[in-house]
């Protein structure tokens, strides 16, 4: 299964928010991060926001930030909210041809499972998780600490 471009940017906007979680995150400062365009950032917002993995602040200091901790949010969640369609065969979507080994085919029995491992293994592991990451994300998504951003 391949996730989408959307999917792949929602979990960036969760893990920078996690990263920047000591204040507000905006999404200029997030593109400019990936390197992406902030309307495709405000677009993928929009779920993320109805699903309350993210809560807005309007106004001139307004921004983003996680609509509840980190290590609450797992990946599965972001799955779930951002990806249309989990239909691994043909026979998995709405409008498949009817197919007389339905009910008793063996294809679809192991995809289901496989489909379940996989969301198996999204639920376990959380933003905090990866916004703790070998690295020092702040850094790498150059987030400047909060000295050098009130002294500016």
């Amino acid at each position: 299964m391949r996730l989408t471009r959307q999917t792949n940017y929602a979990v960036r906007i969760l893990m920078y928010c996690a990263a920047n979680k000591d204040r507000l995150s905006r999404i200029p400062e997030i593109a400019a991060a990936y390197s992406v365009s902030e309307l495709f950032l405000f677009k993928i917002l929009q779920p993320l926001v109805e699903a309350r993995l993210v809560e807005t602040v309007r106004g001139r200091n307004g921004g983003v930030r996680l609509g509840r901790p980190a290590e609450t949010i797992n990946l599965f969640d972001v799955v779930r909210v951002t990806e249309d369609n989990f239909a691994m065969a043909e026979c998995f979507e709405n409008d498949a041809v009817e197919c007389p080994l339905v009910d008793s085919c063996g294809l679809n029995a192991a995809l289901r499972e496989a489909l379940g491992a996989f969301f198996e293994v999204l639920a376990r592991h959380s933003i905090a998780d990866l916004a703790a990451a070998r690295v020092d994300l702040r850094g790498v998504l150059g987030i400047e600490p909060i000295e050098m951003k009130a002294a500016s």
